[in-house]
């Protein structure tokens, strides 16, 4: 792998790997890091490109940032772990679930979605809008390159249809806000298409583990624990 990826640690015994969303880092878990850790080995990464973790030469997509999972877990000599991941990270998770279903335990997917489509039309415009005009710049100018990528995310990732939901073998959590950027009916279509998945809602927007870090903490180490 052409990347180390820069990640904090905390805590013994299984392994959960914490997925942070698009632009961000691992310090978007602070709110977890310390209550997860009193019953798991916590792990939260960053993305290649993201936070410390350099952009390499590799592909910048969903999928390859699937593949550098599993050459951390690889790495780190992780067989299996449990996967936490929000919005980009949540899709990180699905497709790596969908790809290795032996390294995974139990999967939460917080805020992720199967496609552009599944955005809500007053946030996707924006970004759609700003890739467009990164994009005519990425040749003159390093930061719109960087910009381009990162928006290039939320506008060509992941394209996972329903039905390949259905490979995902790992017992599944669906999480969103109840006033999330995902549209309400893009979540339930995630949950419904993944064998046997729980589905939970907390009064929120997008960033209800940031936001709401008490209820949501609830609600995931009910499910890891059952």
């Amino acid at each position: 792998m052409d990347i180390k990826h820069f990640f904090l640690e905390k805590g013994r015994g299984e392994a959960l790997i914490l997925l942070h969303g698009n632009g961000e880092s691992s310090d978007y878990f602070q709110g977890q890091m310390d209550e997860f850790a009193r019953y798991y080995r916590v792990l939260a990464i960053d993305t290649r490109g993201h936070g410390k973790t350099p952009r390499g030469e590799a592909p910048f997509t969903i999928r390859q940032f699937a593949d550098d999972l599993l050459g951390f877990m690889d790495a780190h000599q992780i067989g299996k772990a449990h996967l936490l991941g929000f919005s980009d990270g949540g899709n990180i998770a699905m497709v790596f679930a969908m790809k290795h279903p032996g390294r995974v335990n139990r999967l939460i997917l917080n805020g992720a979605n199967l496609d552009a489509k599944g955005v809500k039309r007053s946030v996707q415009i924006p970004i759609e809008m700003g890739y467009r005009i990164a994009s005519m710049f990425a040749r003159m100018s390093k930061s719109a390159k960087q910009n381009a990528e990162m928006l290039g995310l939320m506008v060509n990732d992941p394209n996972v249809l329903p039905e390949e939901l259905r490979g995902i073998q790992a017992k599944t959590l669906v999480v969103a806000g109840t006033k999330d950027m995902i549209k309400e009916e893009h979540t339930r279509l995630i949950a419904r298409n993944i064998p046997d998945a729980r589905l939970a809602f907390i009064k929120g927007n997008h960033f209800v583990a940031n936001k709401c870090p008490h209820t949501f903490n609830r609600i995931v180490l009910e499910f890891l624990k059952e």
